[in-house]
């Protein structure tokens, strides 16, 4: 078992996303994160905590907003309800913080577009060729929020 959350974030990070959309953050990046005030993260499990995560958040509040800036979990494990929980949590934990609304920004085409707006996020905005790293070309980058 992992008992470092930055090695269990990072090890979920290097299962879930494809790198052909340089989506995944760097270990310095996601330990810059988490050493500012009001960025949080949870780690998922799909049965045993004591087993290693399956899944992690990380978000970041400013006055009374959030942003879900990070979402994962391991292929072998999607589709099992790690993700459902991590963003019920993330709901629960957020409104315990004063958040009236949560943000998240992914990839236009990301396959997660349905997940999410089942839990209730809808379609705010659209930035034009804003992931440039992908490696199929410039992809567009769409904006949800949710009401707490």
């Amino acid at each position: 078992m992992i008992n470092d959350p930055l090695d269990q974030i990072m090890r979920v990070m290097d299962e879930a996303f494809d790198p052909a959309f340089g989506e995944a953050w760097t270990r310095r990046q996601i330990s810059d994160a988490l050493s500012r005030p009001k960025t949080f993260y949870l780690l998922g499990y799909a049965a045993d905590p004591a087993a290693e995560a399956h899944g992690f958040t990380l978000s970041r509040q400013v006055v009374d907003e959030e942003e879900l800036l990070l979402i994962a979990v391991r292929p072998d494990w999607r589709g099992q309800r790690v993700g459902w929980n991590l963003l019920e949590e993330l709901h629960e934990a957020a409104k315990s913080r004063g958040t009236t609304r949560l943000f998240l920004e992914m990839r236009d085409g990301n396959p997660a577009q349905h997940f999410y707006e089942k839990f209730g996020f809808r379609l705010i905005g659209r930035r034009r060729a804003y992931y440039r790293m992908a490696a199929h070309g410039p992809i567009d980058a769409l904006t949800f929020a949710l009401d707490l």
